[in-house]
């Protein structure tokens, strides 16, 4: 007994098919070279932005040992999940870093239950009316720390009479910078990202 041949398809409905396969394929390698244009382009979705400059390379701290004002050093402890907030104003900084102070108070209170996973690094002097929190470690200014902070006394542009802030991860890198004058609000905003990553 002989099998019955496959039955063949009306030439209209073949060119029918063909068409939806061809357009199946089109879209699927479309969206996958949209995707890829906009990737290499460096465009990312407006949630996933920060609002500070992303520091590439970052900053690595991890050698450099932080000296607390009042005795003992600074311990990085990874494992502890800790994010910091790291200033390090000049000698002659009075008004400006009492605002900043007051700024960085608010922003840590609004961290709410995570606040507790955030330190405050000043390094230097505290001026006279300044706000401080229990965040707040005082590490002493040296010019290596200095050194290791990019832009720290400002960059071309930028607000004569500020203080930039940086943030550290919980390893020790430097991966944030915000220009002298920023809007705490965009600190705030990156470090509730940031948080929710521990």
């Amino acid at each position: 007994m002989n099998p019955s041949p496959a039955p063949t398809l009306p030439p209209a409905q073949r060119n029918r098919n063909r068409m939806l396969f061809v357009l199946i394929v089109v879209l699927f390698l479309g969206s996958a070279v949209v995707a890829g244009a906009l990737r290499f382009s460096g465009w990312r979705p407006e949630g996933m932005q920060n609002k500070g400059e992303l520091l590439d390379p970052p900053g690595d701290l991890r050698t450099h040992p932080l000296h607390l004002i009042d005795g003992g050093s600074y311990e990085w402890r990874p494992a502890e999940r800790r994010w910091r907030i790291l200033v390090a104003p000049p000698r002659d900084c009075a008004q400006a870093c009492v605002e900043l102070s007051q700024q960085l108070d608010l922003v840590w209170q609004l961290f709410g239950r995570n606040a507790d996973h955030v330190d405050i690094l000043w390094a230097g002097a505290v001026p006279e009316g300044a706000v401080r929190n229990p965040a707040w470690r005082l590490v002493e200014a040296d010019p290596a720390l200095r050194a290791t902070l990019p832009r720290v006394d400002g960059g071309p542009g930028e607000a004569d009479n500020g203080v930039p802030a940086y943030v550290v991860d919980p390893n020790g890198f430097v991966i944030l910078r915000y220009a002298p004058g920023f809007d705490p609000g965009d600190l705030r905003s990156d470090m509730a990202k940031l948080l929710k990553l521990k």
